[in-house]
């Protein structure tokens, strides 16, 4: 492969992570690594360090890099924490957007809409990851963007399964996620800031019950609870 620019190899890690095409733990092999980017390896350490900064990726001293782990711990936190998260998101996203950004998230649904008809998994995950991006920028508070990056990362290798569907009545789900969508532009552009609240929760539980199925077949030995319920912590 040509040598690619470290900032190539830092996107592109970053996007075989989210898509799964380098699963939770797995190694992270700097030969070949070195040779697939074309870069040396202490460039490519320089960027494993930038990954592990932001929480794709976990360094272990002498033994290199992995893609950071999903296992039961990491799942309890995340169920616990993403809906508090995107709530306070979604409301500070409808107090503080800007035009400028209201139109990049209408592009980036555009572009949600082409990949889900066609069928496009990968697509469609990387998509929706960009749109809760842009609503987690609109909010201007970096602590929260903060919080949100991390959760996004997991929350999209989840979504893998959701875009995934192996029924018709799952396909269903998809389309009602894209009207959510829809529905939240809204929201935030009229600086609804309850109602976006609103369906963000409701967009949350659409996928939550799908993307359980991820750490199947042992499943979440937690109690979930349903959002509606924590509408206390908003």
């Amino acid at each position: 492969m040509p040598k690619v620019s470290n900032d190539h190899c830092f996107r592109d890690l970053k996007r075989r992570i989210l898509a799964l095409e380098l699963g939770p733990g797995t190694h992270l092999d700097e030969v070949s690594l070195s040779d697939a980017y074309g870069i040396s390896r202490t460039p490519l350490r320089e960027v494993l360090q930038r990954l592990s900064g932001e929480g794709y990726v976990q360094l272990q001293a002498n033994r290199g890099a992995k893609v950071a782990s999903m296992d039961i711990a990491t799942m309890r936190t995340f169920f616990q924490t993403a809906p508090m998260v995107y709530a306070n998101i979604a409301r500070l996203a409808a107090e503080n957007r800007k035009s400028g950004q209201i139109r990049e998230l209408k592009a980036t649904q555009k572009d949600f809409i082409r990949a889900i008809r066609s069928t496009d998994p990968t697509a469609a995950v990387l998509c929706n990851h960009r749109f809760h991006e842009i609503i987690g920028q609109m909010a201007h508070n970096p602590y929260l963007m903060a919080c949100l990056d991390r959760l996004l990362i997991d929350h999209t290798r989840l979504g893998q399964t959701f875009y995934r569907p192996a029924a018709p009545a799952e396909k269903v789900l998809i389309l009602k996620a894209a009207e959510q969508h829809d529905a939240m532009i809204l929201a935030i552009e009229a600086q609804e800031a309850g109602l976006a609240i609103d369906l963000t929760l409701q967009h949350w539980d659409l996928s939550r019950d799908r993307i359980e199925r991820f750490v199947r077949p042992d499943p979440l030995p937690v109690d979930v609870v349903s959002l509606k319920d924590h509408r206390h912590a908003i």
